[in-house]
């Protein structure tokens, strides 16, 4: 059978025989360069035989990352404002079972391209955020500590990255999805899916590492439905995933007091497509988490000041 290979960002035909939000990093990015009725697809192989459905294979993505370990870990971050498609994007490890992750982020150049922005390294755990060389003042040797359960979007995009785990714990809310076929994804074979899943009902149906952001995030969202393409391996393993978000320019991050316009989208909101890649799995994730000593209690302002 014909199939796709995707892989260090290209995406090419082969045939193989198959038997086998606000202050966050995402806001000055953009200030930056801008100056319960489940509906399911059955999940069926193209020709036809039923397997496992494609539901139920995504609402267990994030139980088979925890049996897995850990893994390396890609992330991207984009959006696009004023014409200029803005992109942030990590690399680290994770340790799905005790929930610890470490990501280095690189953020855009500003509008000239001409300012550097120092790399901003962060640890992922449950309920919290830690982020180093974050700048806006802070002390080089200094963490800031965001609790992820107090902001509005539960550090689904403010971070500049959505933490792995959650993002596989946000399948957990899917309502639709159907297989869309199989690919090559870093010389495996995934299945791939395209759904949506709906912010509440993963909060409510997610583990208790992951349920307080994502309750935070089921207030702090205007549109809760996520549109998403998420791939498995044979293993059941969730190798990538990108979610789409839809997100308000306003402090608060709500826009209930903003009309649709014709195209159904109100004044002020903003398309943001977060991706998750997981590979080498067995990869030891060494996180330390800071001392208090360490963690920074002063005023934090904006990045770029």
């Amino acid at each position: 059978m014909v199939f796709q290979q995707r892989g260090l960002g290209v995406r090419r035909r082969v045939r193989a025989v198959t038997g086998v939000v606000s202050g966050g990093l995402l806001a000055v990015s953009l200030a930056t360069v801008s100056g319960c009725t489940t509906e399911t697809a059955a999940d069926e192989r193209p020709g036809g035989t039923a397997r496992e459905s494609a539901v139920t294979a995504l609402h267990r993505a994030a139980d088979v990352l925890v049996k897995s370990g850990s893994s390396r870990v890609r992330t991207t971050m984009e959006t696009a404002t004023g014409g200029t498609r803005v992109s942030i994007r990590g690399a680290g490890a994770y340790d799905f079972e005790k929930r610890l992750g470490r990501l280095r982020l690189l953020l855009p150049r500003d509008a000239m391209g001409a300012a550097e922005h120092a790399p901003i390294t962060e640890l992922l755990t449950s309920g919290a955020l830690f982020m180093r060389n974050r700048g806006a003042g802070i002390p080089r040797d200094k963490w800031v500590r965001v609790d992820t359960t107090d902001i509005p979007d539960g550090n689904l995009v403010t971070g500049g990255a959505t933490d792995p785990l959650t993002a596989a714990e946000l399948l957990r809310g899917v309502r639709e999805a159907s297989l869309v076929g199989e690919e090559g994804l870093g010389g495996d074979l995934v299945r791939h899916y395209r759904g949506t899943t709906d912010i509440g009902r993963a909060a409510r149906a997610a583990s208790q590492g992951a349920r307080g952001s994502l309750v935070a995030a089921a207030r702090g969202f205007d549109e809760s439905t996520v549109r998403f393409d998420a791939y498995l391996d044979g293993l059941g393993r969730l190798r990538e995933v990108r979610h789409r978000f839809t997100v308000t320019s306003r402090a608060d991050g709500r826009g209930a007091a903003e009309r649709p316009d014709a195209a159904g989208r109100r004044r002020g909101e903003l398309g943001v497509a977060s991706t998750t890649e997981l590979y080498d799995f067995g990869t030891p994730a060494e996180v330390e988490l800071p001392k208090p000593t360490d963690i920074y209690t002063g005023k934090v302002g904006s990045p770029q000041k």
